[in-house]
């Protein structure tokens, strides 16, 4: 199974971009959808993530300005991102954390390239 991210691309300070992440077949008992993101010279990052039951949480510097959804019926994720800000450049990973029998196990995409320009 692959995770396929797609929306990435280079936008100015105060635009708006939306990401999609969807799984290249299904999977199932996907409890966790979440964004990351990894700026060069840090670390990854959770940018949000949401539940099976639609619970939310944003990383602080996000918060507000961005909404993560998902259609589960279509295995995909979206991260809408509204009022980009330099520093919101990134790569930005999708992760899908399933439940297994003995614990979880998380699918990664491939990353797609998030630019801001000042």
């Amino acid at each position: 199974v692959q995770l396929q991210a797609s929306g990435g691309g280079l936008v100015q300070a105060g635009g708006s971009l939306r990401l999609s992440c969807a799984a290249s077949r299904t999977i199932f008992s996907i409890n966790i959808m979440g964004w990351y993101r990894q700026a060069p010279g840090k670390q990854r990052e959770l940018v949000a993530d949401i539940t099976s039951g639609n619970i939310t949480n944003y990383a602080d510097s996000v918060e507000g300005r961005f909404t993560i959804s998902r259609e589960n019926a279509k295995n995909t994720v979206y991260l809408q991102m509204n009022s980009l800000k330099p520093e919101d450049t990134a790569i930005y990973y999708c992760n899908f954390r399933a439940d297994r029998s003995r614990g979880y196990y998380d699918y990664w995409g491939q990353g797609t390239l998030v630019t801001v320009s000042s």
